[in-house]
C-alpha cells in the first residue's frame, strides 16, 4: 500500500515534481544521444562538387554536375557535422585538359577524393558516372539582325523609317562547340502587336546555348519609327540601256509611303527609274527590275517582273 501511495504522489499533478521527470528524461535522451555519436557507422553523404581547370583556355559547354554521393564510414560527430554542416565544402576534381574528357567513372574517383572528406573514410562511390562537357574557349563578333515577322502594326499605320540596331553587333565569347555552329548573324526577335506609335525597346541577345556563352553586351536596343502611311501604286517605264526586246516596256511599283510624305512623294515619283539588263535573263525568262531614285521614306511593297517576247 504504501508503494502504491509513493507511485500515486509521484504522478500526481504536481509543478516540482513534474519538472524533475522532464529533466530526468532529457538527461537520459542527451546521454542516448551523444553516446550514439560516438559510435561508427556507414551511410551516403551528398557532397557539392568543384571542378578546377585553366578558365582562360576552357568554357563549360554545358551544365557541370553539382554533387556527388559517397558512402563513408565515421564518427557519428563526423557524419552529423557533413550531414548537416551549415556551409559544406566542396569536393574538388581537378582537369589538367577538360576538353578531352567526357565522363568520369564513379568507381575511378575514391582514390582523388579520399583526403578531401576529413576524418570520414570512402567505402564507395554511389554516383555511377559524372558527364562533363568541356570545350576550348574562343571568341568570335556576330552582327545583330533584327527579325519582325511577329510584328504588325495597327490598321493605317507602318513603319516609317529604317530600323536602328544599337549595338548592331556583339562579341561573343565561350565553348567553340557552340560557337563554331552559330550563323554569321544572331536573330533578334521582336513580337509586339498593333503598333501605332514610335518603337524603341531593349531585347535580350538569345540563341540556343547562350546560357553558356558570356555575352559582351547581352542587351541590344532596336528602334524605328511609326506614323500613319498610305500605300501607292506607280507605273514606271523599264529603262534597258541596250535595246531588248521586252514583253511589256513599264511594270507596276507598290509604295508604302508616310501619310505626311504624300505629296512630297508625288513630285519626286518622276524621278524613279526601273533598271534592268540582258544578264538578269540568262537562267530565267522573267525578271524583276531594279529601282532607283525612290526617297528615303519610300518602302517598296512589290514590283511587278518583266518578260521577253518570244521570237
Amino acid at each position: 500500500m504504501k508503494i502504491l501511495n509513493i507511485l500515486l504522489n509521484l504522478f500526481r499533478f504536481d509543478r516540482t515534481n513534474w519538472r524533475a521527470v522532464v529533466l530526468c528524461v532529457l538527461a537520459s535522451v542527451l546521454f542516448w544521444i551523444f553516446n550514439s555519436l560516438n559510435k561508427q557507422y556507414a551511410t551516403n553523404i551528398k557532397f557539392p562538387l568543384l571542378f578546377e581547370f585553366d578558365g582562360e583556355k576552357y568554357a563549360i559547354a554545358a551544365p557541370l554536375p553539382k554533387f556527388v554521393t559517397l558512402n563513408v564510414t565515421g564518427s557519428g560527430w563526423d557524419l552529423f557535422r557533413k550531414r548537416f554542416g551549415l556551409k559544406k565544402q566542396p569536393v574538388i576534381i581537378s582537369l589538367e585538359r577538360p576538353n578531352e574528357i567526357q565522363k568520369i567513372v564513379g568507381s575511378t574517383m575514391a582514390p582523388r577524393l579520399a583526403s578531401q572528406v576529413g576524418k570520414l573514410q570512402i567505402n564507395f562511390v554511389v554516383t555511377d558516372t559524372l558527364h562533363l562537357k568541356i570545350d576550348k574557349k574562343d571568341f568570335h563578333r556576330y552582327k545583330l539582325v533584327p527579325d519582325l515577322t511577329d510584328l504588325s502594326f495597327r490598321n493605317g499605320y507602318g513603319r516609317t523609317s529604317p530600323i536602328v540596331v544599337l549595338p548592331d553587333s556583339v562579341r561573343l565569347e565561350g565553348p567553340e562547340s557552340i560557337l563554331h555552329t552559330l550563323p554569321d548573324s544572331i536573330v533578334l526577335k521582336v513580337s509586339l502587336q498593333e503598333i501605332a506609335e514610335d518603337y524603341r525597346d531593349e531585347v535580350e541577345i538569345v540563341f540556343p546555348g547562350s546560357e553558356m556563352v558570356k555575352r559582351n553586351p547581352s542587351i541590344a536596343q532596336i528602334m524605328f519609327e511609326v506614323a500613319e502611311i498610305k500605300t501607292v501604286e506607280v507605273k514606271l517605264k523599264v529603262d534597258t540601256g541596250n535595246p531588248m526586246n521586252l514583253l511589256h516596256d513599264s511594270v507596276q511599283a507598290t509604295f508604302q509611303i508616310p501619310a505626311a510624305h504624300i505629296a512630297e512623294f508625288n513630285e519626286q515619283m518622276k524621278n524613279i527609274t526601273a533598271h534592268i539588263n540582258k544578264n538578269l535573263f540568262r537562267h530565267t525568262p522573267r525578271a524583276v527590275p531594279r529601282l532607283s531614285g525612290v526617297p528615303a521614306y519610300a518602302q517598296i511593297r512589290k514590283i511587278d517582273s518583266v518578260a521577253l517576247r518570244e521570237n
